[in-house]
């Protein structure tokens, strides 16, 4: 049979073409240890990757909220016990200021103390994040919790909750607010101003009530205070626990997913040394075929 020349050229740049695709994208394989280099490679293999791509950029997400929340409670309940602490300080002045054998001068002394705790929980509860926002206002966060004016203090953030979602179907409170703080900072305030006057006597109803009613807000605030602690302690035992099965999903999808798209090394090496020996028959067989003629026969 005869073999035309334009049809033997043709036949052999198809076959060059062939073999020289499968070496390249062989090759890149190789380099990037990927099977699936398109989605035409397989469909169906493409698509359960997709799909975990997808899942994991939601766990991913989830784990990225936890870490952000726990972080946002921990400095919460580190304002939050420095405020308690301050408050068992002015208590037991209080029990103190109450016992009636104090001189008047040691009750007037003893307001230093009680107004200096007093600013530093005012001032606790006003603290900023590393954003500028109040941390204590609920989700009023650009508006001061606690305002001072003309002596006494009142709340003016909220008591509204944020929530941030760490699981699926799962929300987790990350805001706390200190409502009810400035009812015990008044109580006090009447009490500091009771024991400033000069001569007061420590025996007197009048001032006896004002350190009493003092002494019952201090505990009020330190049982709210102590209770929003608390809180955050079992938030962040569960944020863990969920923390932890996030890290174990994100683990098994990165796991099948690399078992999807990981190419067989040995069998890709082999396959790409039969691609190359195939090219160099080819062109061999071009440059021997090429060179001969029909005299060569005769």
């Amino acid at each position: 049979m005869r073999v035309a020349t334009s049809q033997f050229q043709t036949l052999i740049n198809t076959s060059i073409q062939t073999n020289q695709e499968r070496i390249s994208y062989l090759t890149q394989q190789m380099a990037s240890g990927m099977r699936i280099q398109l989605p035409s490679d397989d469909p169906i293999s493409s698509v359960r990757v997709s799909r975990l791509t997808r899942e994991q950029s939601i766990v991913e997400q989830y784990i990225d909220n936890i870490a952000s929340v726990k972080t946002r409670l921990m400095k919460n309940e580190t304002s939050l016990s420095s405020i308690v602490g301050d408050f068992g300080e002015i208590r037991d002045m209080l029990v103190w200021a109450a016992n009636g054998t104090n001189a008047p001068a040691d009750l007037n002394a003893m307001t230093t103390s009680l107004t200096a705790y007093r600013d530093s929980i005012f001032y606790t509860a006003n603290l900023k994040d590393q954003e500028g926002r109040f941390m204590f206002s609920g989700t009023a966060t650009n508006t001061a919790p606690l305002v001072l004016a003309a002596g006494t203090y009142t709340y003016a953030g909220n008591t509204d909750t944020q929530t941030v979602v760490v699981g699926n179907g799962v929300n987790q409170a990350a805001n706390v607010d200190v409502s009810g703080l400035e009812t015990s900072l008044n109580k006090l305030t009447l009490a500091i101003n009771a024991l400033t006057a000069p001569g007061v006597n420590p025996n007197d109803p009048a001032v006896r009530a004002l350190v009493i009613d003092a002494m019952n807000g201090t505990d009020t605030a330190m049982d709210n205070m102590s209770s929003k602690i608390a809180t955050f302690g079992g938030a962040q035992n569960i944020l863990t626990t969920l923390q932890n099965n996030h890290e174990n999903v994100s683990l098994s999808n990165k796991i099948a997913r690399s078992d999807i798209q990981k190419a067989d090394m040995a069998e890709g090496m082999t396959e790409l040394n039969g691609y190359q020996l195939a090219l160099q028959a080819t062109y061999k067989a071009y440059a021997k075929i090429g060179n001969m003629s029909l005299f060569d026969v005769i």
